[in-house]
This record gives C-alpha cells, structure tokens and sequence, in this order.
C-alpha cells in the first residue's frame, strides 16, 4: 500500500513561530512513525521573516512578499498531488483566498485547515499597520465552509468554526514534555537565589504586561524578586525588578527554567477566547506554576489553588502574587502537579492518536 502524502502549506518557516511549532511541527515523527510522507512548504522565506515585523524597509518587504507570492503558486500546483492538503492559518497572508479556492474547488483535495487564534479578527503589530488594508480577514469564513475538516485548538474555536462546517475537532496546542520541555533534560544552574516571576511571549502581546506594571511595582516595595520578561523585543516600561532576556531558540528551556512562577495575563475579550493557553502550557510542563486570567481555555489548563491560580482583578492577582512571594515552599510543591497535568491532559503523548486521526 503506497504511503498517504500530506502537503502542508504554512505561513512561517520553520520553527520560527510558536503556533507552528507547537500545533504540528513537534509532530513530524509521529507522522512518520505512522507512515506518512509529508512536505512541507512556508510563504515567508527565512530571510523575509526576518525583516517583516521591524518598522521601514517597506520596498524590501514589498519585494519579498511579491517574490514570495510567486513562489506560492509553484506550491499550491505541487499540493495536488498530494492525497491531503494541511493549511495552518491561510495559504497567502493577504488579498482574498484564491489558492484555497483552487485547492478545494479545482483540484478537489482533501483540505485540514488549522487554527489556533480568532483569525477573523483584526489583530497586527504596528510595524505593519500599513499592510493591513490589504488582509482579507473574512476570507477565514469561506476557508472554513470549502475545507474538508477544520482543526482547532479550543471549545470557543470549535463553536465559531461550526457556524460554517459541521466537521470540527478540537486539536488542542500541546507540549513536548518527553523530549523537549522536560526538566530531566536540562540539568538546572539556578542564576538568581530570590524568586523569579516570568512571562514569555512576542511583542504583539506584551501589551498584556500593561496591566501588571503597577501590581509589581507595588509588590516590590514589600518583597524581593525579579521579574523576567522573555521576548523578541524588549518592553515598553523599566524597573528595577525587571530582567529582559532576548528569545532564543537555543537557551528557550533554560531562560524559562529560571522561573519560579510564570503569569499570563490577558484581555477577556474575544481575540483572548480564542487562545489557546500557550505561555501556561510551557510554564506547568516544566514545573513550573502558573497565575492566569480566566479566559479561554484557561480555566480548563489551571486548576486554582492546585498547579497554580486563575485571577481576574488586580486585588486577585495582587492576592496571588503576594502568596507565592510569602510562600515559597508551596510554589515548589505545586510544580509537580503543573507538570503532571501538562503530561496527561495537553502533551504530544496524550494527543498523538487525535493528531493522526485528522489525516484519515
């Protein structure tokens, strides 16, 4: 029997961005494990990517784009000879949906779209604002109702996406806690002896540590500790707690090993429902806990008072904070319950079958 070929058509290069990595890049040996054959091909050259979110430059990212649209129809015209056609986000990332169009209508191929945002919604950095006008944001709906199967990483994905197709699965984002975000692996050099707070993410989201700002400032006048802030870019505001440690692929798990407790505060409004918890996900799966804002999927990942806690004003967040700052010694015994968590609930191992499955 001839091995079933999957082309995967994606926005980003590889291991480059985290919705990729952690949705289906982390699963490329399970897939061959399983016998398949898979390609897998980016709109955004690595050197594109690399200049894109960075203000000026905009007739070599004009140049690029051009240059990557072209490149794209050799990709889509290679998709129909695959048996199933993997498309994470959108095909090309601006004007209207044509190679979907002629993926799913032309060529008839089995389609698996694949999101993990409310990518309907307006959402960009501002060193891009001026590309936006050309976004086709609605072209998602008609994505939705030509696909063949539509996989989503929660319960609020699920129930928007169902308005259009009646065959969704909840593909939750997932960890690697065997061979990637695994403590075991990496043996911990402690770089501060106080207790460290941390958030890691991009800059399209650090807009979120607003918020936290003035709680930790106050919080520092009482307690000793650092604040971490892992990202691409550093952030808009200093203090004397904050630490800024520039992402890195390479030193990802032991920048992030450092914490004692991780924060993922968000907006509850509908672009946060549609996340999918992933800044929680990498804090409990390396043991460490977490206090989140329950919104999404959240609540599903933290279970309060247990792996970590769930807060929702600024005397709750305040509240939380201020516990782990007192007691630290519980903070250590809530680690082996994030991690335990991550492993059974949201890990590569415990979704492997529903991944596969997708394919047929």
């Amino acid at each position: 029997m001839a091995r079933k070929s999957i082309y995967f058509l994606v926005p980003y290069p590889h291991a480059q961005a985290p919705s990729q990595r952690f949705r289906f890049e982390q699963y490329f040996d399970v897939l061959r494990d399983a016998d398949f054959q898979f390609t897998v091909r980016s709109f955004y050259s690595l050197r594109t990517w690399k200049i894109l979110h960075y203000e000026g430059n905009t007739f070599k990212k004009v140049a690029h784009i051009l240059g990557s649209f072209l490149i794209r129809w050799v990709h889509v015209f290679a998709a129909a000879r695959a048996d199933v056609v993997f498309i994470h986000r959108e095909v090309a990332p601006i004007g209207p949906p044509i190679f979907e169009w002629i993926l799913t209508q032309v060529f008839r191929k089995k389609v698996i779209y694949d999101f993990d945002d409310a990518i309907w919604l307006p959402n960009f950095s501002e060193a891009n604002t001026r590309f936006q006008r050309l976004k086709y944001y609605k072209k998602v709906h008609n994505i939705m109702r030509w696909s063949t199967t539509i996989s989503v990483g929660n319960e609020f994905l699920k129930n928007y996406a169902l308005q259009f197709n009646s065959n969704v699965v909840i593909n939750p984002t997932t960890i690697d806690t065997e061979n990637y975000h695994n403590p075991s692996l990496f043996p911990l050099e402690k770089k501060s002896e106080i207790t460290v707070i941390g958030w890691t993410g991009s800059h399209t989201t650090m807009k979120y540590l607003q918020f936290l700002e003035p709680i930790l400032s106050e919080l520092h006048t009482k307690y000793a500790f650092e604040f971490h802030v892992i990202s691409n870019e550093k952030p808009s505001f200093e203090a004397p707690y904050l630490r800024f440690i520039r992402w890195k692929k390479e030193t990802e798990i032991e920048d992030l090993m450092q914490f004692d407790l991780g924060v993922m505060p968000l907006e509850n409004d509908a672009w946060s429902q549609g996340k999918c918890g992933f800044k929680a996900l990498q804090y409990m799966a390396l043991g460490i806990p977490a206090i989140v804002s329950p919104v999404g999927v959240n609540t599903e990942i933290v279970d309060h008072g247990t792996n970590g806690f769930i807060a929702d004003t600024p005397q709750a967040w305040t509240e939380a904070l201020t516990y782990f700052l007192a007691n630290a010694q519980h903070a250590k015994d809530m680690s082996t319950a994030a991690r335990a968590k991550i492993h059974a609930a949201y890990s590569v191992a415990s979704n492997r079958a529903n991944f596969v499955n997708l394919f047929g």
